[in-house]
C-alpha cells in the first residue's frame, strides 16, 4: 500500500511565515496532502482535545477565500498544550514546521477554538487503551519497532514515569531494531504515565503482549495487553505477525517505520 507514513513526522517542514502570514504546508498535489493529514489519524484517535479536528482540518484543508484561511495561533496552542504530552509518551516532539507563532494572531482572520480541552479528564494512561479487535492490533504491531511476550519481573515509578522490568524469559515477536543487550536485560519506559490509571498493570502476574519504539537508546512502551491464547482476535493478530510483511498492512498508529 506505498510507503508506510511515521505519524506525527512525516508532514513536509516547507511550512514558513511571509508577510501575509502563514504559507501552509505548501502541498503540491491532493495526494500529497491526503498523505501528510492521513498520518495524523492516531492523534484524532487519542481525543487529546476537542478541537483536534478542527485544527487539523484548517491547517490541511484551509478555507479559501481571497487568501487561506489557516488556525488561529491559540487555536494551535490549546490543541499543543492537550496533545504535545500524547505524542511525547510514544518519543514524538510537537514538530517545529507546527510552531504556533507561525499561525496568525487572533485579531487576524483565521480559525479560533470552540471546544474545551479533554486533559482534566481522568483517564487510562495512553499505551494502556486497548484495542480489542485483531486489525487494531495489527496496526499497533506494524507500528511498533518491536512486540513481545514476556512476564513483568517488577513495576516502578520515578518522574512521572513507569519503568516496568521484563523477567528473563520472553518471547521475541517482531525484533525491530533491537540488540542483544535490549532482549537480555529488557526494561521498558512508561512515558506521562505517573498518575493515570492502567488497569491491566494492576497486577503483574501472567504474560504480556507489549509493543514499543526505541528512541534514544531507550525502549519505550506504545502498548500493553495481558496475554490471553484463547483469545481469537489476539491469536489472529500474532498469527499475523509470523505470515505477513508490514509494509503490506498500512499501520494508523505510532511510531511506524519500514524495517
Amino acid at each position: 500500500m506505498g510507503q508506510v507514513n511515521q505519524p506525527f513526522q512525516r508532514a513536509s517542514p516547507r511550512g514558513t511565515r511571509s508577510r501575509g502570514g502563514l504559507r501552509g504546508l505548501r502541498h503540491e498535489t491532493m495526494a500529497e496532502a491526503k498523505q501528510q493529514a492521513g498520518s495524523w489519524v492516531p492523534l484524532l484517535a487519542k481525543q487529546c482535545h476537542t478541537d483536534t479536528q478542527l485544527f487539523l482540518c484548517s491547517l490541511f484543508a484551509p478555507v479559501c477565500l481571497d487568501r487561506p484561511v489557516y488556525p488561529c495561533r491559540s487555536l494551535c496552542e490549546v490543541v499543543r498544550d492537550s496533545c504535545a504530552p500524547v505524542m511525547e509518551s510514544y518519543g514524538f516532539p510537537w514538530p517545529e514546521m507546527l510552531h504556533c507563532g507561525k499561525f496568525p494572531s487572533d485579531h487576524e482572520l483565521c480559525i479560533a477554538v470552540h471546544g474545551w480541552s479533554l486533559t482534566a479528564v481522568s483517564k487510562i494512561c495512553t499505551q494502556c487503551e486497548m484495542e480489542h479487535k485483531a486489525d487494531g492490533m495489527m496496526e499497533q504491531m506494524c507500528s511498533s519497532d518491536f512486540v513481545v511476550k514476556m512476564r513483568i519481573k517488577e513495576m516502578t515509578e520515578e518522574n512521572g514515569e513507569r519503568r516496568l522490568v521484563a523477567a528473563q524469559k520472553k518471547k521475541v515477536l517482531k525484533l525491530g531494531p533491537l540488540k542483544r543487550k535490549d532482549t537480555k536485560k529488557m526494561v521498558l519506559h512508561m512515558r506521562n504515565a505517573g498518575a493515570c490509571p492502567c488497569p491491566q498493570l494492576d497486577s503483574l502476574s501472567g504474560s504480556f503482549l507489549v509493543m514499543g519504539r526505541k528512541v534514544g537508546g531507550r525502549l519505550l512502551l506504545l502498548a500493553i495487553y495481558p496475554w490471553q491464547k484463547h483469545n481469537k482476535e489476539m491469536k489472529f493478530a500474532v498469527k499475523f505477525m509470523f505470515s505477513y510483511p508490514c509494509p503490506l498492512y498500512h499501520p494508523l498508529l505510532y511510531g511506524a517505520g519500514q524495517h
